[in-house]
């Protein structure tokens, strides 16, 4: 009898424990002139894009970078280290000096999608990134989905919403402050 106790009680926390398990996945946070931002990230279809973006992060690559792109309604673009410097016309050519291959996945572009931006070429990544301010369905397929901003959609909707000249360039910078890994409860 004993040893059918045993038994029981090693299937049920085999069956019980992995769901009561606190769940933990790494999130990037952004701390903006235009208030925090927090992105949960899709290692399942763009692992690349993913570890990238952290290694970026926690080196300190974006930090004292702008929003250097603004296309109102559509997307609000940023990661250009040439965006510190004084130069404008420069900004949107910089990266890391590397490139990583596309991750192409079946992910659609909705509002708050965290997507790469790119060259001509589909494996032109670098440290470019967008969030789309509204569904932008022509970019599926497209462009590599990485993840998806699970707080601070306002802050985004208001760097969206900076004036820009004709180019898309902001009139007044919205600075990327710091960007951390942060370790939070994993979200269905």
């Amino acid at each position: 009898m004993r040893r059918l106790t045993v038994w029981i009680v090693v299937i049920i926390i085999a069956f019980i424990s992995p769901a009561c398990r606190n769940q933990v996945e790494e999130v990037a946070v952004l701390e903006t002139d235009a208030g925090v931002i927090v992105f949960r990230f899709f290692e399942d279809t763009a692992p690349r894009h993913v570890e990238n973006f952290k290694v970026l992060a926690r080196s300190g690559f974006f930090e004292g970078t702008c929003f250097q792109r603004i296309v109102p309604g559509q997307f609000i673009q940023g990661g250009d280290p040439l965006t510190k410097d004084s130069d404008p016309s420069n900004d949107g050519a910089g990266g890391p000096g590397y490139t990583v291959p596309a991750e192409l996945s079946q992910r659609k572009h909705r509002r708050g999608t965290l997507s790469m931006a790119r060259g001509r070429a589909l494996d032109s990544s670098g440290s470019q990134f967008f969030i789309c301010l509204k569904d932008l369905p022509h970019l599926d397929g497209l462009f590599t989905v990485f993840g998806e901003v699970i707080e601070g959609m306002d802050s985004v909707d208001r760097i969206g919403s900076s004036p820009s000249d004709s180019k898309g360039r902001p009139i007044d910078r919205v600075y990327i402050r710091r960007v951390s890994i942060e370790t939070r409860p994993e979200i269905e």
